[in-house]
């Protein structure tokens, strides 16, 4: 009879096997040199995560030497086991930094991954490219997340900072002349996501459109890392007053992020929220009232409505009120610049209102709180006179502003030319989808007569053994599918 020996109270609990596979899985693809395995380990390992405790990890790591011999699964896994891996040993990094960054120990996983950077910039292997963008991914959050993602730049030129722009500029290099790896552009994503970010979070606008335009054409080999590259290019064109490329950049950023990317989303929608309003677009109201969105959209729902009114005065109290969340969104400025968008907004209203009204009285409804907002009322209603804004004149001897009658467009024509073109419209239609159907008729009988007379032809030649016979039918044939031929 054997007995079971009792374990060691204070001894860790062995690792879960899923871990063990993952070692494994990683020693196979160095010793294959399969980058497709070491990215199904990162995988493996993400699923993971919430499994990956102090014990589990300790018992992992100090196991590794003794007994993950007896976990590979594979003869190859087992003789590569013997040493410790380059792989191997970058993914012992990768999940302590795991570990650290949702135990919220920033200062130790910036140790952590800035000692992990180090180790791998002297490894020229591409099976190490999948877990060296993971962690130059978190070794820029645990810089951002204690306040010292500027050091990153601080260093001095053979510093990370530079070795990553390096590493941009090298792919964007060589990138029309070699085919890189799938992987290997999505560590080139990964890390030029990270310069943009890097380069916005100290708003240097310029320096990031520089990268940019200098680095290779974006692939999306990533959704994650796409969208993320939408979201920032957005940014970037909306400082720089392309409004049009910026809506289609963050409304197609929104789009395709995952359902899961709450926060994400609620970011892109902020800005692109903005956006539309300095194109002198009203949102719709469904954005705001997304699930999950709705509280976080609220200052941004309340700024449209002011918008969208044209009051300054409730346009300054929800700047005010919630100057808090616009500085911690980082779009105080954008919302400065709407000022001018409720000024020609009331100003439109008020030209409708009123067919004649004084300059103190437009001064007066639009809240101006100027030293002279008699003279600042007049070169606004003279600037939006010019812009087209409003249909109006200015009667400088009075201090009037007359706007234009505007009569009944019932009474033109207008009405009757807009039904016409409806209506004609509608036998073209009707005529193309006639057409249509009997051309698809009209082919299939006359492809049934090809083959008709084909057939017969061809039994002539052979009752004729002619030469000629075929010829001439194989001519005929040509130049009834070809006329042009």
């Amino acid at each position: 009879m054997t007995t079971t020996p009792l374990l060691n109270p204070s001894s860790p609990p062995p690792p879960p096997p899923r871990f063990s596979e993952i070692a494994a899985l990683i020693d196979t693809g160095s010793y294959t040199k399969e980058v497709r395995r070491v990215a199904r380990a990162v995988r493996l390992t993400v699923g993971l995560r919430r499994k990956l405790t102090a014990s589990v990890l300790s018992s992992f790591l100090l196991g590794d030497e003794h007994d993950m011999e007896v976990d590979t699964a594979s003869s190859v896994a087992q003789a590569s086991s013997k040493h410790l891996s380059a792989e191997l040993e970058i993914y012992c990094y990768f999940i302590v930094l795991l570990f650290l960054v949702d135990q919220n120990k920033y200062n130790e996983a910036k140790a952590c991954s800035s000692a992990s950077i180090a180790r791998f910039k002297n490894l020229n292997r591409r099976t190490i490219d999948v877990i060296a963008s993971r962690l130059y991914f978190y070794y820029s959050l645990s810089y951002e997340q204690t306040g010292d993602l500027a050091e990153i730049r601080r260093f001095s030129s053979s510093s990370t900072f530079n070795y990553i722009v390096h590493l941009v500029m090298l792919a964007g290099t060589f990138s029309h002349c070699i085919i890189l790896q799938p992987f290997a552009m999505m560590s080139w994503e990964t890390l030029l996501n990270l310069l943009l970010r890097n380069y916005l979070h100290y708003n240097l606008y310029d320096q990031a459109e520089k990268l940019r335009s200098k680095a290779p054409r974006f692939e999306a080999h990533s959704n994650q890392q796409f969208c993320r590259y939408l979201f920032y290019l957005g940014k970037i064109r909306t400082i720089q007053l392309e409004y049009t490329d910026a809506k289609e950049s963050l409304l197609q950023a929104a789009r395709k992020a995952p359902i899961a990317a709450i926060g994400f989303r609620i970011q892109c929608n902020k800005w692109a929220i903005l956006v539309r309003l300095l194109l002198g677009e009203i949102p719709e109201r469904s954005i705001f009232t997304h699930k999950g969105m709705d509280k976080a959209l609220k200052p941004y729902f309340e700024l449209t409505n002011a918008v969208r009114i044209g009051d300054l005065d409730l346009f300054r109290t929800v700047q005010e009120k919630f100057s808090d969340t616009f500085a911690q969104d980082r779009t105080h400025n954008l919302i400065v610049r709407l000022r001018h968008n409720v000024i020609r907004t009331g100003l439109r209203n008020i030209s409708i209102s009123y067919s004649r009204i004084s300059l103190p009285d437009v001064a007066k409804k639009l809240r101006l709180n100027s030293e002279n907002p008699v003279a600042d009322a007049e070169s606004i209603v003279a600037k939006a006179i010019r812009d087209g804004a409003i249909d109006a004149t200015i009667d400088h001897r009075n201090g009037y502003m007359v706007s234009k009658e505007t009569g009944d467009i019932y009474s033109t024509n207008e009405p009757q030319t807009a039904f016409n073109s409806r209506i004609a419209f509608l036998p073209t239609r009707t005529r193309r989808k006639r057409a249509m159907r009997r051309g698809e008729r009209g082919s299939s009988k006359r492809k049934s007569w090809l083959s008709i007379w084909l057939r017969k032809t061809m039994m002539i030649s052979r009752e004729r053994s002619s030469v000629r016979t075929l010829f001439l039918a194989a001519h005929n044939l040509t130049f009834l599918l070809c006329p042009s031929f």
